[in-house]
């Protein structure tokens, strides 16, 4: 590459906050000096009358959802605690989530069963690391009330096929939740195709947009069933950051996405020595995670970053029920997005390579790519926090994890989260029982 380039620096942590546009910053900049300058009133009405039609109307365009269903939020984890708590859950029901499932609707989804007294179950993976769709549709009846789905994890870039669950949910009386924080810009989301009720998004990932704003299509039987607890606190953003984000959806209608870099991303992972590919299921997106055998991810992030590379790193709480690999608790995460460029996936290569210069004498497996689950309750009482079946674990290239007896489900309690003296990081604690004990 030109020697002039190798000062340049090389954004790939899309997934843990994009670059804003140009256009996206310029309106953030003019309208926050303009509220500063003229107080708030002017820049609401401009909101109101100018701005929030032509966000409603992209904003439905890139859901695939009708104008009047999608409101604005702070994000898409308050959006969820604000709505999924005032569901009319009781004793019969049962709530399904799955392995991918982030810590903080994981979170929402406990609070509520301990409140109607639910149960709360896992749904199981294939040995490749998929959704078992067979057993969600072997196992679907009226019972199931709510299914919370996310379309690409945090910690890992596997896909969810969520329009083929929202097939299999169709026919039933639940309704379906999908996080499509981290697809949601970088993959075609579609809450029509999708079927589900409830879609959340950010628009500070893959959108580049403006930090705490989000998104929520809410559909027409969502509400109904809100209706008798209306729908919280759910606080719309104002002012400036609006701007921003209608800006950022106008430059994101004509971005073009340069194909292929995830995959030049994951070939350079494996192809590292001591590295460890955290890739489950079959269709992965551009998100890419790995860990390495001699250098913990912290300081191979702050290695690449004084190399000019810039990417994120992911904990096991995020995802608490999903945990591959040698109970490892951390990894690097790298995510592109439209902007980046071949050049860009050459660098984090060579600025890998010379972060781990004379390591990678352990051998790991080459990847993550599976993680199976025998089928589990969420119980609300009784137990340690214990993963499904055998839980989720790793497996090396030409061995496979079992997948479990169909119907074998144990009973396991979710780990709660609760904020540690650490920077940003999250210390799991199992939920009480009723008798008190731990």
């Amino acid at each position: 590459m030109p020697h002039g380039d190798r000062g340049r620096r090389v954004h790939l942590d899309t997934a843990g906050l994009g670059r804003m546009s140009a256009a996206a910053r310029a309106q953030l900049t003019e309208w926050t000096r303009h509220e500063d300058r003229h107080g708030p009133h002017e820049v609401d009405e401009h909101v109101h009358h100018v701005v929030r039609p032509e966000l409603d109307a992209r904003l439905a365009a890139l859901l695939g959802a009708p104008a009047g269903d999608t409101v604005l939020t702070t994000g898409a984890a308050d959006a969820f605690a604000a709505l999924v708590p005032r569901l009319p859950l009781g004793p019969g029901d049962r709530i399904w989530t799955t392995p991918y499932e982030g810590v903080a609707n994981l979170t929402v989804l406990t609070a509520l069963r301990d409140r109607a007294r639910c149960r709360l179950e896992v749904v199981p993976l294939r040995p490749d690391g998929d959704l078992d769709l067979e057993w969600m549709a072997a196992h679907i009846d009226d019972d199931v009330a709510l299914v919370s789905v996310v379309h690409v994890p945090a910690g890992c870039g596997i896909v969810t096929p969520v329009e083929d669950i929202g097939r299999i949910l169709a026919p039933h009386r639940c309704l379906y939740a999908v996080d499509a924080s981290y697809a949601v810009g970088q993959l075609p989301v579609h809450a029509g195709r999708i079927g589900c009720q409830l879609l959340t998004g950010d628009a500070w990932r893959f959108l580049r947009g403006p930090e705490s704003v989000g998104f929520a299509y809410a559909a027409p039987e969502l509400r109904q069933a809100l209706a008798p607890n209306g729908t919280g606190s759910l606080v719309p953003p104002e002012g400036a950051s609006v701007v921003a984000l209608n800006a950022a959806l106008a430059v994101h209608e004509d971005a073009v996405p340069v194909r292929g870099l995830a995959a030049v991303l994951r070939t350079a992972v494996e192809e590292t020595p001591g590295a460890e590919l955290i890739a489950p299921g079959r269709v992965q997106s551009g998100i890419v995670t790995f860990r390495h055998a001699e250098m913990p991810a912290g300081p191979l992030r702050r290695a690449l970053a004084a190399r000019g590379v810039i990417v994120g790193k992911t904990v096991a709480q995020e995802t608490p029920l999903y945990s591959p690999g040698r109970g490892g608790t951390a990894t690097v995460r790298v995510s592109v997005h439209h902007d980046n460029s071949a050049w860009d996936a050459a660098r984090f290569a060579e600025a890998l390579r010379e972060a781990l210069a004379g390591r990678g004498h352990h051998a790991v497996p080459t990847a993550v790519r599976a993680a199976a689950a025998a089928p589990a309750a969420v119980a609300a009482s009784g137990g340690a926090v214990a993963a499904p079946a055998a839980g989720p674990r790793a497996v090396s290239a030409g061995s496979v994890a079992g997948a479990g007896a169909a119907g074998d489900v144990p009973a396991v309690r979710v780990p709660r989260p609760r904020r540690t003296a650490g920077r940003r990081h999250l210390a799991l604690v199992s939920a009480p029982a009723p008798d008190g004990t731990a």
